[in-house]
């Protein structure tokens, strides 16, 4: 049967099953070797997602190399070869597997792969040094501190502390590294902000599925490491008339500890952000986010995480991508599209935990609003990937999935290129090492506004 297909040979859309991590059977090492045995069963006869990931290559390659040239015949302990290069992309699922819910085989790759991560780190096979990485709060919170935040962009930049880092967190020296601010973007906009809140109901502006006034969740990376990005992403809200405020308090989404599968500390988290999203719900704010992976962790993630929670689904409900809602916004007639200046030709890659929201390419559709503004749109992972494309066991792995997308660039001779996911940006601004600068598309279009 064919994705969605059911037993009468008619069509369903496709379902995503809740995430059971409370479970017992949940965590039981034996029941979920059986489970991977039988999807990487199923895997190794498609193999229809080979160009995704390095999973798949890793898997085909112990399949194709055992005595049985089965999965029978590969060892147990070798499916954590596969489970470590999976990052959670979600691709897979979204764009790849014919054999997704409600089809009888009932495959979800990034899911099972979640699992193991949860159980490999229940079992306490975790490094500090990867508990640290993933920790991008308490990180940027340290390294943002005055003077020391001189200190730790030196040291970033030097060879041999970069190998003392390599060393120590395992983060190999050629890596780029984002650059820690003391000046956060919550500290520059706490106060230019202050009593938005107050005239907001004067002047939003409501279409049929926006209020016309967004609350800015600004991100771990967005916070300490881009503050220009939100600078200009509430500069081009503000010139389209839309209210801004920051919300109140805010905790990593928990995407990295997702990642790691360090579930319970998604859970405190969510129960840290949870409340005051919906407090800015409830007052008829809309959110948005900078970082496509946060805003994926809200609106999908945690959902699957708490399926009974209504207070989680709200917040789901709420949350846009930002070009998501400016496109919104155009179909309502209220986006300003007097822009001075065009862009010439974009390279635009889209980011893949923008992709798996299925929102369509809002992105390029909004910049296409530019007068004589042509872009190049490239869907393809760029090897960032989280901390993955950082750590010196996958760094060379990362580079290799991304060469696609850096040679894309390259061949499209373009004026500007970029991500919706700044990291990933900045993994192709290093890739290509030519002294150009990635541009998140939010800053060309305040750029083709001239504000």
């Amino acid at each position: 049967m064919e994705k969605g297909e059911n037993k009468e040979g008619g069509l369903e859309a496709p379902i995503r099953h809740p995430i059971d991590w409370k479970s017992p059977e949940f965590h039981n090492q034996d029941a979920l070797y059986h489970e991977l045995e039988r999807v990487f069963d199923h895997c190794h006869g498609c193999r229809r997602c080979v160009s995704l990931c390095n999973s798949f290559p890793t898997l085909f390659d112990l399949v194709d190399q055992s005595s049985t040239m089965e999965v029978s015949g590969v060892d147990q302990q070798d499916y954590w070869k596969v489970v470590d290069q999976c990052y959670l992309c979600d691709l897979c699922y979204q764009t790849k597997c014919p054999y997704i819910p409600p089809h009888s085989w009932n495959i979800d790759f990034p899911l099972l792969m979640l699992r193991a991560k949860s159980v490999k780190f229940q079992q306490g096979r975790v490094t500090n040094s990867e508990k640290i990485l993933s920790s991008t709060d308490a990180v940027g919170k340290l390294a943002g501190i005055p003077i020391i935040v001189n200190v730790v962009n030196a040291v970033n930049k030097s060879k041999p502390a970069r190998k003392v880092l390599d060393k120590l967190l395992g983060v190999h020296p050629e890596a780029g590294i984002p650059t820690y601010h003391s000046k956060t973007l919550r500290k520059t906009l706490r106060k230019r902000l202050q009593g938005e809140s107050l005239a907001s109901d004067h002047c939003a502006q409501v279409t049929e599925k926006t209020t016309g006034k967004v609350a800015l969740f600004t991100t771990c990376y967005g916070n300490y490491n881009a503050p220009d990005l939100g600078e200009d992403l509430v500069q081009v809200l503000k010139h389209n008339q839309i209210p801004v405020t920051l919300v109140a308090r805010e905790q990593c989404c928990g995407m990295p500890k997702m990642e790691l599968g360090d579930l319970e500390s998604v859970a405190k988290a969510k129960e840290a952000n949870i409340p005051h999203l919906v407090a800015l719900v409830d007052a008829g704010w809309d959110i948005i986010a900078p970082v496509p992976s946060c805003v994926l962790m809200f609106r999908q993630a945690l959902p699957l995480m708490f399926p009974d929670d209504d207070q989680v689904q709200k917040v789901a409900n709420a949350f846009f991508d930002p070009f998501e809602y400016l496109m919104l916004r155009h179909q309502g007639g209220l986006l300003n599209t007097e822009f001075k200046q065009s862009l010439g030709k974009v390279a635009y890659h889209v980011a893949c935990h923008q992709r798996v929201q299925k929102i369509g390419l809002k992105t390029k559709a909004c910049l296409q609003l530019i007068p004589d503004t042509e872009v190049t749109v490239i869907e393809r992972c760029s090897g960032h990937n989280g901390t993955y494309g950082v750590k010196s066991k996958f760094y060379k792995t990362a580079r290799k999935l991304g060469r696609p997308v850096v040679n894309k660039v390259i061949q499209s001779d373009a004026d500007h290129y970029g991500s919706d996911c700044p990291m990933a940006g900045k993994f192709i601004e290093h890739a290509l090492a030519d002294g150009s600068t990635t541009s998140h598309p939010i800053s060309l279009v305040r750029k083709a506004y001239g504000i």
